[in-house]
């Protein structure tokens, strides 16, 4: 029934558009195709710009099982019906972005190398070992280290700056499918809560994978570090949770144990 009138509906709206007579038969004038520029309707440039400085980040961790003494015990694993198999390494994935190209620093989510036993960054078609300097659970910020060779940096704006309403580009690595742009405005500017840090709301799609990757203004000036996502499904529905640039600043600085050069100065 609900097909039968949407085909009946669709049906009289071309009708009514194939009767409808010429803009020039009424007088009307017709809108020129090139009345808003085609390069102003693109985000193409400004990613093209950044997208080089963002990296994917994969994490060899021990297995949770692997972590309990019990556990290693293969009569205990037996009793409890674990199999051996659950003690093997297991490999996650998630996003940074280099923010001293000639340091070779990158910064991503604590939460993403946390009981790291090895890390590897990539970048572009490249895969290089990378050094963690040092993280902050409470601003779930880390600091990574990588050869420098070739890198482009991205750099921190003043997330104090902005205001809702603004439009931002997230970029990241989400489910593992590679590098994936996608694009919203930022929802809120929340308040910390018990003691954590204030955090940027956007609904620029973020999802598993996307976290440690960068949440960006028109600028080309990171304002955000992506770190959460509430969604009762685990997955995105328009709730992301950046950590401000201008808190990740002040954490990288005291980790890495130098200064970042202002955006104006990038």
């Amino acid at each position: 029934m609900l097909t039968f009138v949407g085909a009946t509906l669709g049906g009289a709206a071309v009708e009514m558009l194939t009767s409808t007579a010429p803009a020039e038969a009424t007088g009307q004038r017709a809108i020129s195709s090139d009345a808003v520029p085609l390069n102003r309707l693109t985000l193409a440039p400004l990613v093209e710009r950044v997208a080089p400085a963002v990296v994917n980040i994969a994490v060899l961790q021990s297995s949770p099982y692997a972590q309990n003494p019990l556990l290693r015990d293969p009569y205990y694993r037996l009793f409890l019906g674990v199999p051996d198999e659950a003690l093997a390494p297991r490999i996650s994935a998630g996003s940074g972005f280099v923010v001293d190209a000639e340091r070779g620093l990158v910064v991503t989510n604590q939460h993403v190398v946390s009981h790291a036993r090895a890390i590897a960054v990539g970048i572009g078609d490249r895969q290089v070992e990378a050094e963690l300097l040092g993280s902050d659970p409470l601003t779930d910020i880390a600091v990574l280290r990588i050869p420098a060779r070739g890198l482009k940096a991205l750099p921190l704006g003043e997330s104090a700056k902005a205001h809702v309403g603004d439009y931002v580009v997230a970029i990241g690595n989400p489910f593992e499918v590679g590098q994936t742009v996608t694009a919203g405005i930022i929802s809120a500017v929340r308040a910390p809560s018990a003691g954590g840090p204030p955090y940027v709301q956007t609904d620029a799609p973020i999802n598993p994978g996307n976290s440690g990757g960068p949440l960006i203004n028109m600028r080309g000036e990171v304002i955000g570090i992506n770190s959460a996502i509430i969604g009762p499904s685990g997955g995105n529905v328009g709730i992301g949770l950046a950590v401000p640039s201008d808190v990740a600043r002040r954490v990288v600085e005291r980790i890495a144990g130098t200064r970042l050069a202002a955006a104006a100065d990038s």
